[in-house]
C-alpha cells in the first residue's frame, strides 16, 4: 500500500530548538534543587515533560516537584524561543510532501503558543494539512498518544513518522508506523538505526534530495 501521510515531527527536525530545550530544562532543574549533567538532558529531548522529568530525577521528585519544574521550564523556554529557526530546507519540505500527493501533519505535543511560533518560522499554516498539540496528548511520547492523534488527523494509518530522537521512533512504532530519521536533534545515526529508524539522513536538505530513497517516496 502507498503511504498516503507524512507525519513531521517539529522540535529538532524541523524547528532547531533541542539545545534550547536542553538549557531551559537544565536551569528548571537547578532552580528546583536538581544539577544535573547537560548531556543527560540532552538524552532526554523528544520526550514530554511528563515522561522527562520521572526519566532524570524519578518518580518520587516527579510527584513531588515535577508540576514545579516543567512551570519553570515552561517560562525559562519563553526566554529562548525568540532565538529558535527554522532548520534549513523545512518549508520546502512540507511542500516537496504535499507535491507527492501526501497529507502532512504537523506532530507536536508542543503548547499551542510554542506551536504559533514555530508555524510562523515554517510558514507552513496554509501549507500542511493539520497539526497537534499538548492538547491533543494524554502522555507524550515515547508513548503512542502523540502518532495517533497525528494519524487521526491525517485521516489514514498508511503513514511515515519523520523526526529526530528515539522516542519518535518508539511512540511511532507502538502505533505501527515506520520512522524515517535526521541527525538535526543531536542523536547519532547508529543510536536511531539501533533504535529502528527505517534510514537517517544528515540534515532535511538531504531528505528532501533523497525522498525516493525512504517510503515516503
Amino acid at each position: 500500500m502507498p503511504v498516503e501521510a507524512a507525519l513531521l515531527d517539529v522540535d529538532g527536525t524541523l524547528i532547531d530548538t533541542n539545545y534550547h530545550h536542553t538549557l531551559a530544562w537544565f536551569r528548571a532543574f537547578k532552580q528546583h534543587g536538581f544539577v544535573l549533567p547537560v548531556w543527560r538532558i540532552h538524552r532526554a529531548i523528544g520526550m514530554g515533560g511528563d515522561q522527562l522529568v520521572p526519566a532524570l530525577v524519578g518518580q518520587e521528585a516527579d510527584e513531588e516537584k515535577g508540576d514545579d519544574i516543567r512551570e519553570t521550564r515552561d517560562s525559562l523556554y519563553q526566554e529562548l524561543i525568540g532565538e529558535v529557526e527554522p532548520l534549513h530546507g523545512s518549508h520546502e519540505l512540507i511542500s516537496d510532501l504535499k507535491e507527492r500527493g501526501l497529507r502532512v501533519v504537523l506532530a507536536s505535543s508542543s503548547p499551542q503558543d510554542e506551536l504559533d511560533r514555530y508555524l510562523e518560522l515554517l510558514d507552513a499554516r496554509e501549507l500542511a494539512d493539520a497539526w497537534t498539540t499538548k492538547d491533543d496528548v494524554e502522555a507524550t511520547k515515547p508513548s503512542p498518544d502523540l502518532v495517533h492523534a497525528a494519524l487521526d488527523k491525517a485521516g489514514t494509518e498508511s503513514a511515515v513518522m519523520v523526526g529526530d530522537t528515539q522516542w519518535d521512533i518508539e511512540a511511532a512504532a507502538k502505533a505501527g508506523v515506520e520512522t524515517v530519521c535526521v541527525l538535526t536533534g543531536g542523536s547519532s545515526a547508529q543510536e536511531l538505526r539501533e533504535a529502528g529508524a527505517v534510514t537517517v539522513f544528515e540534515s532535511v536538505d538531504e531528505l528532501r534530495d533523497r525522498l525516493d530513497e525512504t517510503p515516503l517516496g
